[in-house]
């Protein structure tokens, strides 16, 4: 048997035999499971935003619409409203990350407790 066949065999006998979970591992999991939702919001939240601020920035240069002075002023509203959002995307994440963060407080501080008791 040729090393290569010897290497091959290894990895698949490790991709298929069951795997151990270690506490570090369920330790770094239950922390993404607390800051995922807030960093999925402030992303998607904060690309909408930009898109509309730069909606309203097209719009009252006159890039789309028919330059009209209706078609100015909406432009700047437009893009006021998307400054708007962009200024509330922090303050609403560190909220989420915040809410995240109490959920999963009880079993994050267990588990982190129970490593450092380990070593």
């Amino acid at each position: 048997m040729t090393d290569y066949e010897k290497i091959y065999a290894d990895s698949i006998l490790s991709e298929y035999s069951p795997k151990n979970t270690s506490k570090s591992q369920a330790l770094h999991k239950l922390d993404s499971k607390a800051r995922k939702p807030a960093y999925i919001f402030a992303y998607t939240f904060g690309v909408i935003a930009a898109l509309v601020m730069g909606l309203g920035m097209c719009l009252s240069m006159g890039v789309i619409g028919d330059g009209s002075n209706i078609a100015f002023i909406g432009g700047i509203v437009i893009g006021i409203f998307g400054i708007a959002m962009a200024l509330v995307n922090y303050p609403v994440f560190k909220k989420i990350l915040e809410n995240g963060k109490r959920k999963y407080a009880q079993d994050i501080l267990r588990l982190a407790s129970e490593i450092k008791s380990e070593k």
